[in-house]
Formats: C-alpha cells, sequence, structure tokens
C-alpha cells in the first residue's frame, strides 16, 4: 500500500495531536498545514494558500478547524483530494451537504464524515437503512466553559455559569442546534447524518450546560425502533475544565482516519 499524503487544516490542540500520531504511522505523511489564523511557524499556511497548487499534492485533507472551512473550500478540495470533515455541524446547511456530495461522485473522491464521541452509528444507520428507525435523541451535557455558543445561547450558558445548576439550552431539531454551536455539537450532527431517514430536522438534539461536571463530557443516545424497541447509553468522556473535545474523542478521530484507508469512493461515516 502506497502512503498516504495527508494535509490537515486546523493546527489547535486537536491538529497538533493528529500531526504527532500520523507521524508515528507508517502509512501516512503530513505534507501540508493549513491555519485559520497566521502561525509563526512559515511551514504552518494560511487559508489563502488552501488553493489547487497546495491541495493537489495531497490525497487526503483532514479539516479539523471550523465549519466555514468546509463550506469555503470543502467543493474545491474533492477537486483534488479526498476529504474528512471534523466539523460537521457544516453538513446543516443541504446546499452545502448536497453540493459536498455531488462533487464527491463527479471527481471519483471519498468525503469522510468521523463519529466522534457518537457511539453506535453502524447501528442506527442500519435501522434507517431499514426503515425501522422511528426515533433518535442525542443529549450532551458539559460544563459551560466546554461549550462555545451563538446567541441566544451564550447568554443562557452563562446564566448556567452563575447559577451553578443545570440549565437545558436546547431542545429541538438538530439543524438548528448546528447553527447555534457551529463548534461543539459535531456529535449531534453525526447522528444525523447516520439517521439519515430522520436527517437534521427529525433527529432530537437536546445540550444541557451543568457546572457539576469539571472532569466529564457526558453523551446520552436513545434509539427508538418499532413495536416498543428502545436503546439506551450513556457515554461518559473524562474532559478537562473548558476542553471543547474530550481526549477519548480524539482517539476515536484518529481511529476514524486510520479507517479511511480502506474505503471507496463515496461518502462514509468512519
Amino acid at each position: 500500500m502506497s502512503v498516504k499524503r495527508v494535509g490537515i487544516i486546523g493546527y489547535g490542540q486537536l491538529g497538533k495531536f493528529l500531526k504527532e500520531q500520523l507521524e508515528k504511522d507508517s502509512r501516512f505523511v503530513v505534507i501540508k498545514i493549513w491555519n485559520r489564523t497566521i502561525h509563526p511557524d512559515a511551514s504552518i499556511l494560511p487559508l489563502s494558500c488552501l488553493d489547487v497548487e497546495n491541495i493537489s499534492c495531497v490525497d487526503l485533507v483532514i479539516e479539523v478547524a471550523h465549519p466555514s472551512v468546509v463550506s469555503s473550500f470543502g467543493v474545491l478540495i474533492l477537486k483534488h483530494a479526498d476529504l474528512f470533515i471534523g466539523s460537521s455541524t457544516a453538513l446543516a446547511d443541504n446546499v452545502l451537504y448536497d453540493a459536498l456530495k455531488h462533487s464527491a461522485t463527479a471527481s471519483n473522491r471519498r468525503l469522510f464524515v468521523p463519529t466522534g464521541a457518537f457511539w453506535g452509528s453502524r447501528d442506527i444507520q442500519k435501522m434507517a437503512n431499514l426503515g425501522t428507525l422511528k426515533g433518535l435523541t442525542i443529549t450532551m451535557i458539559r460544563h459551560p466553559s466546554s461549550l462555545r455558543l451563538e446567541a441566544p445561547l451564550k447568554e443562557l450558558n452563562e446564566k448556567a455559569r452563575i447559577s451553578d445548576s443545570a440549565v437545558v439550552l436546547y431542545d429541538g431539531p438538530v439543524r438548528a442546534l448546528c447553527f447555534l454551536a457551529p463548534n461543539g455539537v459535531n456529535t449531534v450532527a453525526c447522528a444525523a447524518i447516520a439517521a439519515h431517514s430522520l436527517g437534521f430536522d427529525l433527529t432530537r438534539a437536546k445540550l444541557i450546560s451543568d457546572p457539576s461536571l469539571s472532569r466529564w463530557h457526558i453523551v446520552e443516545i436513545d434509539v427508538e425502533g418499532p413495536d416498543g424497541f428502545r436503546t439506551r447509553t450513556t457515554r461518559e468522556n473524562p474532559a478537562k475544565t473548558g476542553a471543547v473535545t474530550d481526549t477519548s474523542t480524539y482517539y476515536s478521530i484518529l481511529a476514524s482516519i486510520q479507517e479511511t484507508l480502506h474505503k471507496p469512493p463515496g461518502m462514509h461515516i468512519v
């Protein structure tokens, strides 16, 4: 198997972790890194250099920056390389989602969405394929400092921080939450993609800000099927106070990148 040439967009904590880990794996070589802000290291390119010349020498572009990057550059990237979308909330935009799938098909490329902290994606996808998925609710519970929110959720989260008690910030369709919390709810976006028969409008999301969760991120998944079928899971992820992404999800994303080596052209949840 030839070595996979990788480019990474986003050189924050997750981007640095992925670079370090992929450099230990002989199946990958990181040859390009882009960042949204100017970096003192000249080898870290600005987004203005996310162009055909720099993309065309890469086999796989890994985006772990911001959904706006997917919106601005996703279609271009897929014309020249495979694309791994860490900011899956970007796909709540129907027009963008359709354009990315079309670009992947037209260019015979591969489009990947990692499961991240979402547990049971394949079982839920099977139910969606068979038409037996009747309902799906994803509840995310985090410390207020671990949430990156837009108004009006930002103000509600501040109330939770001050009151020192748990507050339900949102309860409704996944699509709207993706626009209100674009940097922190990729888990629910992945759920809506896996549950494609429900999608972004019928998959339900709940976001709870809980000041007592200083060491954990919690994800609760409630799946409903025919004849009273129901599955509930709770994932408790160790996380530092203020961390947007927990440690276990870092390794989940790394495993998803490794899984891309064995997938055919098309869109895949990995």
